[in-house]
């Protein structure tokens, strides 16, 4: 595929122009000029940059032999560890090493700031765009844009709804997530003789397809179980969410609670924190059954010390498989459209030993809980 450098220190080139000349009034401009204007080490440029850019991209367009494969990235933000770390797997698979110029978005959240990232990814002529979408609708206009200009787009970790428009996806089923996560539940409180489970959620952001998938997968076994779901709230993903939720559940709740149940860790290390604060007793040897996903490298840790007891992995390690795509597609190779990411569940201990479900699928699984040991805490991401 044509390479577009020189297309893509033009397109920078007049982002940071219009950001010198515009009214400077809209915080969505702002970024999407910071957007337009990455540069090849994955770093969003702002105007103050301006001068050595342009000295940059003079250089590039000198000594650049067009062999690079450009990849425009626009990421979710920057808001748990398992974001840093699907950030990170990226940039280091499409590193200039492995024959990438990589141009990298933090969209900090704003699907309006992400749009527009893609649109100028877009214009820049960029050879690829991924995409790791904060919702999962909204979607076709843009990738009919993409479409129309003739790039490829990858989407990563989160899923798009309302568009098929993209050419692969990589990711994970969180719907399965959700639904290891009841079937795990289910069997622990009948092993330690609890008969009502009154349940607190803490969700992720609200819309994201992780969101939507494990509420829709955790909340069958609340119906099926006959479980009291007290409330649900969002944290966004964020331990300070996790945290203020947790606050008003303490408050909210005192003493009609047994079940915490946090869609990501860094919810979950907020709701720990709020619930130590307000004396509430969780964990392995507590009264409060604390469940998280993700399982980081700190979740881990916390399943380890028995703060939570069980924790569903969300590969973000997701860079290498996608460079091989990007790789077998600039090759003219066919790719598959979806691609699963091997994923495991942990518990702090052998209470339950695995977990029977029947998937999203429609499959019957049966899978281990893997109890964690200081070991797997050092091999986490």
């Amino acid at each position: 595929m044509k390479r577009k450098l020189l297309a893509i220190g033009l397109g920078a080139l007049m982002a940071i122009s219009m950001a010198a000349c515009g009214s400077g009034s809209s915080a969505t401009s702002t970024a999407a000029s910071s957007a337009a204007t990455a540069d090849d080490t994955g770093s969003v440029v702002t105007d103050t940059d301006a001068q050595s850019l342009a000295q940059s991209i003079k250089e590039d367009a000198g000594t650049n032999d067009g062999s690079l494969i450009t990849v425009g990235f626009s990421q979710v933000g920057h808001e748990s560890d398992w974001r840093t770390a699907s950030t990170n797997s990226v940039k280091e698979a499409f590193s200039k090493d492995n024959g990438f110029d990589l141009q990298f978005v933090d969209c900090d959240n704003n699907s309006e700031t992400q749009l527009q990232s893609v649109r100028n990814f877009i214009q820049q002529q960029v050879d690829y765009i991924i995409i790791d979408p904060i919702v999962s609708t909204g979607w076709d206009t843009v990738l009919t844009e993409a479409q129309d200009a003739d790039i490829p787009v990858i989407v990563i970790d989160r899923t798009i709804d309302d568009s098929d428009k993209y050419t692969a996806w990589i990711g994970t089923d969180t719907k399965n997530e959700g639904l290891a996560a009841g079937a795990w539940l289910k069997d622990y409180a009948k092993a330690k003789g609890i008969s009502d489970l009154n349940i607190l959620v803490i969700s992720g952001t609200t819309g994201s397809s992780a969101q939507i998938g494990r509420t829709e997968g955790f909340d069958q076994y609340v119906k099926s179980e006959g479980w009291n779901k007290l409330d649900e709230q969002t944290g966004d993903f964020t331990q300070d969410g996790g945290q203020q939720v947790m606050e008003s559940y303490c408050k909210s709740y005192a003493g009609k609670f047994n079940v915490v149940v946090c869609q990501n860790d860094n919810e979950a290390f907020g709701a720990i924190d709020a619930m130590k604060a307000a004396g509430v007793s969780y964990g392995a040897d507590g009264d409060v059954i604390v469940i998280s996903f993700d399982a980081c490298k700190a979740g881990l840790q916390m399943v380890l010390d028995g703060d939570i007891n069980a924790d569903f992995q969300c590969n973000p390690l997701q860079g290498p498989d996608c460079a091989k795509i990007v790789k077998a597609l600039d090759a003219g190779q066919d790719v598959e459209k979806e691609t699963f990411m091997a994923e495991p569940w942990y518990a702090h201990d052998d209470t339950v030993k695995s977990v029977s479900y029947t998937n999203n699928a429609g499959k019957d699984v049966t899978e281990d809980m893997i109890v964690v040991t200081q070991d797997i805490v050092d091999a986490g991401y």
